[in-house]
């Protein structure tokens, strides 16, 4: 099966050796999004909420250059380093997906890229 690289400049470019998503048939594997600014390439500031904000417009963004959009996510990771945020971010989800929400896995972690507090990845299917 062959694959294609998606990448869009509306989202941060690959910090390493990673594409932002890979698609394979009718399916698109997304790479983490922390949240960078995709202008500044720095973290956004604001707090838990708004690096959740930021970090789902970058999937959204990747979702869009892959012809698809966040309602045809179909699995999603959520990786914070503090649990005790899990609110905050848990409301902000709902601002980005509607029933029927994707699946869903929400990690503590000890650190993550240029000290974000928050990433996400997903798995995306196409008609």
């Amino acid at each position: 099966m062959s694959h294609q690289i998606i990448h869009t400049d509306r989202a941060p470019a690959a910090i390493g050796p990673y594409s932002q998503a890979v698609k394979a048939g009718n399916t698109v594997y997304f790479s983490g999004q922390i949240p960078l600014d995709p202008a500044s390439g720095e973290i956004v500031g604001g707090g838990i909420e708004a690096q959740a904000r930021q970090a789902f417009d970058n999937l959204r963004a990747v979702a869009e250059a892959a012809g698809g959009s966040l309602d045809r996510i179909v699995r999603v990771g959520l990786y914070l380093t503090d649990l005790g945020e899990f609110a905050e971010v848990n409301a902000v989800m709902q601002d980005y997906f509607a029933a029927p929400f994707p699946a869903r896995s929400t990690i503590e972690v000890s650190a993550l890229p240029k000290g974000a507090g928050f990433e996400v990845d997903a798995v995306m299917v196409l008609d």
